[in-house]
Formats: structure tokens, sequence, C-alpha cells
């Protein structure tokens, strides 16, 4: 007789409400040992619905990427700031660049306690409400602590936001697409960056019957033309919270409480069921219970029943999730793409694009070859798998950081040599380490360890992100800029090592078969 002190025997007793023998039970958990699965029926506008209003999170996080740039012009401009303390010193406009980076770091160090606390859902909208008053706070700031303040504030969002989409999406999507739609979330990214690229000044560019020249001046050339820069984001944040109260919790959050005795577990199984029922719409059928039931026995067998210690995270199969995605990530930022990006502008103005008009079109044309290349990795990524994606794009980004040394080393008569290598590293990158970083590290870990190991592998990122753009410059002064991109060529080899032995192929698997086959 179940107790309700022995979880894994509620389980099992209620899949069917009945006396299951102990063949059927095997025959549930048949499909998860032989790597096989049932096809998951789903409408189309059900399952997006769910990568909709996370990807927000990736929207304003990539907006606000691309438009600080341009508010520190505009917050530095004596006759458009608008304020009296303009005058900042390098330290200072530092802090207001940087501070949603530390922000996130922030945030990505308290989503390790609170999210399996949470949930993804929830979590998704505390992200929403620091968006929103990141956003306020810095656009109405009437002195320059507020708007440090606002930055931090808007940064935790951030790091909520890019710990829980990743995994709510992954945890609610069809195995069939869940590469796609965590892939989309990386060119809404991008199409943020894309987006606050119109604030560029300089003569016009046309993009989608839009003069870009015209967008940028009503914000650059506008008095307190920053406020409206970051205030921008206030709005959108809100659609993001609104949509995220209107989505139903991750079916397998709410059965992994089940597990755990956080609750009632035929009541859970039936809001899991019910969830489920939201977000595969009208095409599941009768098959929802089945799923549910299936993923259920999978949990069970997985041991999935205890919460994951600190302790845990650095043993067995956590250990080696650990050791999948935060060393994916480590490698997707020490192969130097902040410092790339960095020397974009120089290398354009080396060719011969030099005028502010210029330098406009290139800004916009990286963006949209990022944008381009993220769309072409979303729509391959579930037919040609994520092995061959990383392995032919960090070949490329390798190639590129080559000719890159070598032209700042002997081939500095030569620009097109630099342009072809900043334009393939920009390419490969999006191809490969941009999209799929995030979605490895949403597949790999455990269920009950996947809120703790997503924030440690998030935190990974943005430290990562903030050691690679603090060294660059001395490493630059000390080495020269070619030393320097020879170093980061030999890491990207020795990353393709490490994805040719390390990385799994997650392709079409659900996330229970990844954990029993890779962990």
């Amino acid at each position: 007789m179940a107790t309700a002190n022995d979880p894994e025997q509620l389980i099992v007793s209620s899949i069917d409400k009945g006396e299951n023998s102990s063949s059927e039970i095997n025959i549930v958990r048949e499909p998860l040992l032989k790597g096989e699965h049932h096809a998951e029926n789903y409408s189309i506008r059900s399952a997006v619905l769910p990568f909709l209003f996370p990807a927000f999170g990736g929207l304003l996080y990539g907006y606000d990427i691309g438009a600080t740039s341009s508010a520190t012009i505009s917050i530095e401009s004596a006759s458009l700031s608008g304020i009296s303390w303009y005058d900042l010193s390098s330290v200072q406009t530092g802090l207001i660049t940087s501070g949603s980076l530390y922000g996130a770091l922030i945030g990505s160090a308290v989503a390790f306690q609170i999210a399996d606390w949470l949930g993804r859902r929830r979590e998704l909208i505390v992200s929403a409400l620091f968006y929103f008053l990141g956003a306020l706070v810095t656009a109405f700031a009437p002195v320059y602590v507020i708007l440090v303040i606002g930055r931090l504030l808007y940064g935790v969002g951030i790091g909520l936001a890019m710990h829980a989409a990743p995994m709510y999406i992954a945890e609610t999507a069809p195995s069939q697409i869940r590469g796609q739609l965590i892939s989309l979330k990386e060119f809404f990214i991008v199409f943020g960056m894309l987006v606050s690229t119109t604030y560029l000044p300089g003569n016009s560019v046309v993009y989608m019957n839009v003069t870009i020249e015209e967008v940028g001046s009503l914000l650059i050339e506008t008095v307190a033309g920053w406020r409206y820069m970051y205030g921008v984001s206030a709005p959108l944040a809100v659609i993001m919270g609104i949509g995220m109260w209107w989505l139903p919790s991750s079916p397998r959050w709410i059965l992994l409480c089940a597990i755990q005795g956080k609750g009632e577990l035929q009541g859970l199984r039936e809001k899991a069921i019910c969830c489920l029922c939201q977000l595969r719409g009208a095409a599941i059928g009768d098959s929802a219970s089945r799923q549910v039931d299936d993923i259920l026995s999978e949990l069970s067998q997985l041991s999935e029943e205890k919460e994951a210690t600190i302790g845990e995270m650095l043993q067995g199969k956590c250990l080696k999730a650990l050791t999948i995605g935060a060393g994916l990530i480590l490698f997707q930022q020490i192969t130097g793409q902040p410092s790339v990006l960095y020397y974009a502008a120089k290398i354009f103005q080396d060719a011969g694009f030099s005028a502010a008009a210029d330098a406009t079109r290139a800004s916009v044309f990286l963006a949209l070859l990022k944008l381009i290349m993220t769309a072409v990795a979303v729509v391959v990524i579930d037919k040609l798998g994520r092995r061959p994606l990383l392995l032919g794009g960090v070949s490329g980004i390798a190639m590129s950081l080559f000719l890159l040394g070598s032209y700042y080393t002997f081939l500095g008569d030569v620009p097109a040599v630099a342009v072809t290598a900043l334009l393939l590293y920009v390419g490969c990158y999006q191809l490969s380490f941009g999209p799929i970083g995030w979605l490895m590290i949403s597949e790999i870990f455990p269920l009950r360890v996947r809120g703790r190991g997503l924030s440690i592998t998030v935190l990974v990122n943005f430290g990562a992100n903030a050691l690679v753009a603090f060294a660059f410059s001395p490493l630059q002064d000390l080495l020269g800029a070619g030393t320097v991109f020879f170093i980061f060529g030999g890491i990207a080899v020795l990353s393709l090592v490490f994805i040719f032995f390390i990385i799994p192929e997650t392709k079409g698997l659900t996330l229970e078969e990844i954990e029993a086959k890779y962990l």
C-alpha cells in the first residue's frame, strides 16, 4: 500500500488509477530505455505562443545591448542630455554601460536559490517586473546614482530571463521543434540589437521602408533622448509580464513538485494534464494523460524524487551535465566574440568605410547578417542536429580568428582579409555558439537540478563575458591585437576538441530521454 512518504509508489499506483501490474509499468518505461517515444501531437498556434512571451526577455536583452552605446552618447552631450551632470568620467560611463551586466550576474546568483521554488513561469513574471522597474527608474533618473540603480535593476531582469526562458521553452515545447523554438530566442536577442541599431546617428539608411537616420535623429538629436531609449523597454516588459501571467506553468515543473512530495499527487497530475492540453491545443486529443504518465514514470525511474544539494551538483550525472553546459557556454565567450565585434568599426574603416554614413551602414549590415544566419540556424537545427552545426560553425570561427591574427600581424595592407574574417566569424557564430549554447544548457540538465544548473551556466556566461571584455584591452596593449586573435583561435580549436568528444546529439529526444541516454 502506497504511503504519503513514498512518492514513487504513489506515482506508479496513480498512472491508470487502478491495479497496474509490473509488466504494465515496464511498458510505460520502455520508450525511455530504448530511446523511442510516441510522436507529440500539437498545433502550431498553441506551441508558438508559449515561446513568444519568454522570448520577449531575449528581445529586451538584445535591445539593451545595442541601445546603451547610443544612450551614453546622448547622456554625455552638453546640449542634448537635458541634465546638469552630463560631464561623466570614464568609470561613471563604464558603470552605465556595464551596469546591466552586473545586475545580470546578481540575477543569475539569485536564481540559484529561488528558481525551483518559484517555477519557470513565475520567475519570468518576476523578470518582466524587474525589466519594467529598471526601464522606468533609468528613464526618469533625476541623478546619476539613480540611473545606475535602474541599470542594475534592469540587469537583474536580464539574469532571471536568460535563466528561466530557455527552461520554460525547453520544458513546454514539443521535442520535434524544441531546438527551433529555443534558437528563436537567440533570434529575438539579435532582432533587439538590430532595432537598437537604428539609433546610430549618420546619413539615412533605408531598412524595411524606414529611414534609419530619421529614427536615430528622433532620439539621438532630441533633448534627453536617452530617457526615451531606455523607457521604450517598459511597455515591452508589460506585454511580457501579462503574457507570462496568461500562460500555464511548465507541466514538467509541476510533476517534479509532485514526485518530490510538494503537493497532493493526483491534484498535481491533473493540473499538469490541463497545462499540457493548453500548451498543445486540440491536436493533443486524448493523449495528454498518457504523456503526463510517461513523464511521471520516467522521472520516477531517473530518481528525481529528492531535491539536489549543492554537493550533488558536483557529483555523478549532475557534474557531467554541468561540464557539458558550463563548458560550452565558457567556450562560447572565451573564443573572443565581444572582442571581434569591438574591432568591427576599425576593420570597416581600414577597408575604406570611414564616413559616418558608412559606419551606420556597416553596423546595420552586421546586425542583419547576424539576424539572417540565426534564422538559418533556426530552420535547420532540428533537421541537421546540434553537433554538425557546432562542429562546422566553430571550425569557421577558428579559421576567421586565425585570419584576423594574420591580418594584424602579416597582412595589414590587405583589409579585405579582415572584412572576410569578420563576416565569417559573425556568420559562423550565429550558426553555432549563438543559438546552440542556450539550447544545450536548457536540454542537458536533469529536471531536479535544471534550475540550479542553468543558474551556474548563466553566471559563467555573464562572468566570462565581463572577463573577456575587461581583459581584452590590457592583453592587446601587452601582446598586440594579432597575438590576441591567434590566442582566441587556439582556444577555438580546443573548443572543437571539447565539442567532438563531450557534446552529445540531442535532436529529437525528449528531455527525459536525453538524461537517460547521456547522463
